[in-house]
């Protein structure tokens, strides 16, 4: 730990006069002061609840996709949160599943000294290769508290190939 003080690096260094080391922090310490005053009025100004992280406002990820499957269909879900149906898309085609969507956010923020106004906008497409075996006309979509799911019920072949593989112990 003393080998961080600056007026006692190493035993063989000559060590800084404490008159030195004195106004070394002084001048250290006002420095700190101005920035911290700076800062201090930026956020009378511009409060920290109102400066949202850009992250948050665009749809910058595909949505995390949850995949089942039971004996007689295929289940996938997508988180969308923030999100209505009318917002989302979903299609087939040559047994690719794709499912867009566009998300818009504005947000408003009046006060006595300031008027803060904020639109964002952000889109997603994401795709996924189907199994055979799914049964594309009775495909079902549902979604609820931005969560979509879609239910893809199997054809009789693939529910027939299905095979239980026992499993023995060492």
């Amino acid at each position: 730990m003393k080998e961080l003080i600056p007026w006692r690096k190493k035993k063989n260094t000559k060590e800084l006069s404490r008159s030195k080391a004195d106004s070394l922090d002084i001048l250290h310490r006002r420095v700190n002061n101005i920035f911290d005053n700076f800062f201090e009025e930026f956020e009378d100004i511009f409060p920290t609840d109102m400066l949202v992280s850009r992250g948050e406002d665009f749809v910058d990820e595909v949505p995390n996709f949850e995949v089942s499957e039971t004996d007689d269909e295929f289940r996938i879900r997508a988180e969308l949160p923030d999100m209505d149906e009318k917002d989302v898309e979903v299609n087939i085609q040559n047994d690719i599943l794709t499912i867009r969507g566009e998300k818009k956010r504005e947000h408003e923020d009046k006060h006595r000294n300031y008027h803060f106004s904020e639109l964002s906008y952000g889109s997603f497409s994401r795709s996924v290769q189907l199994p055979g075996g799914v049964v594309v006309d009775k495909a079902k979509a549902k979604f609820k508290r931005g969560v979509l799911t879609l239910t893809l019920p199997k054809t009789e072949q693939a529910k027939a190939e299905r095979k239980h593989i026992a499993i023995e112990a060492e």
